[in-house]
């Protein structure tokens, strides 16, 4: 990573990082003069870094979760793959009109057990962040995660899908090869694979390029990822013709795992490390790599006509505990 991601620091950050640079400053003058001890000053620096931390990402707004949700250190489905796949082979094309950059799929293992992966990457610097269409997969990755999974299907391969996206591309040519309908047919096709699948929200789930690859057994969102039917920005500008209304437009949204859990939009929230999946990213794919597994396991037990028929009425049940409360 270069040292312009290094030392980006969202603006609520900015307090912490200010406490940690004095910290690394204090600890440099404790080990170029060791006649000078400072140790309990570090540890008085570090007691406050924690207590402030703990107070900033309690509170966090709607709209600093939606910022988080895209730190640039966070893990991107590439590096998930690195770590927590192992004999990885991409496959790619979608045997109609050519290969997605942006949707990553493949075959590989977790622990032994074979798994067809699906994700969504947007890249970091700026060449790869264009190659990958900054996680807007067009027409053609969509139809190239469906024709990965039904191969999975077909030799009961399990499905673990990576979502990080603002949206699908929402481009003339998309649109020209059937943006709309490839999402579509995903939607559809996605009920009857007949193997277990999971998904799982690492950073931005935004609309219905997220669902294309969400119609999962078990849906899971990290702790500082965001899942909603529309990005902050393409609301604004639908509401009030103004992109910097994105805000405005979080605020109102609702976009936390805590909601989407209360309407039954996903089956779990995964704790990420104190500060966000940035600060320790080995510990956040560990522990996603942990809940993959375990729901693997209880999946792979049921037989496919019952594993099916959860599927669907778990699509059907979401929302009815606001339609109650109403």
């Amino acid at each position: 990573m270069s040292d312009l991601l290094d030392n980006y620091t969202l603006e609520f950050e900015k307090p912490i990082k200010d406490l940690e640079i004095q910290i690394e400053e204090l600890k440099q003058v404790s080990d170029t003069n060791k006649s000078v001890d400072i140790n309990f000053e570090i540890k008085a620096l570090q007691l406050k870094v924690k207590s402030l931390l703990d107070e900033i990402f309690e509170n966090l707004n709607p709209w600093e979760r939606v910022q988080l949700s895209r730190h640039p250190k966070r893990p991107h489905t590439v590096d998930y793959i690195e770590t927590i796949i192992e004999d990885f082979h991409e496959i790619r094309g979608d045997r109609h009109f050519a290969d997605d950059p942006a949707m990553i799929t493949g075959f590989g293992k977790i622990e032994n057990q074979r798994v067809c992966v699906i994700g969504i990457e947007k890249g970091r610097r700026t060449k790869e962040k264009v190659n990958r269409n900054f996680g807007m997969p067009r027409p053609e990755g969509y139809r190239k995660a469906l024709r990965v999974m039904k191969m999975a299907g077909r030799f009961n391969i399990p499905i673990v899908t990576f979502i990080d996206t603002p949206g699908a591309y929402p481009g003339i040519g998309a649109e020209e090869r059937g943006q709309a309908s490839a999402i579509a047919e995903n939607l559809a096709e996605l009920f009857d694979i007949r193997t277990p699948i999971i998904a799982c929200v690492i950073g931005e789930g935004g609309s219905g390029g997220a669902l294309g690859i969400a119609i999962a057994d078990k849906v899971h969102m990290m702790e500082y990822s965001v899942y909603s039917v529309i990005s902050p920005e393409s609301c604004a500008s639908i509401l009030w013709a103004d992109p910097k209304m994105a805000e405005t437009a979080a605020n109102s949204l609702q976009l936390s795992p805590e909601k989407a859990l209360e309407l039954n939009v996903i089956d779990g929230i995964i704790k990420e490390p104190h500060g966000g999946a940035q600060k320790d990213p080995e510990a956040a794919m560990g522990a996603v790599k942990k809940v993959v597994l375990e729901e693997m396991k209880k999946l792979m037990k049921l037989d496919v006509e019952s594993l099916l028929k959860n599927r669907f009425d778990k699509f059907r049940k979401m929302g009815n505990s606001t339609m109650i409360k109403q």
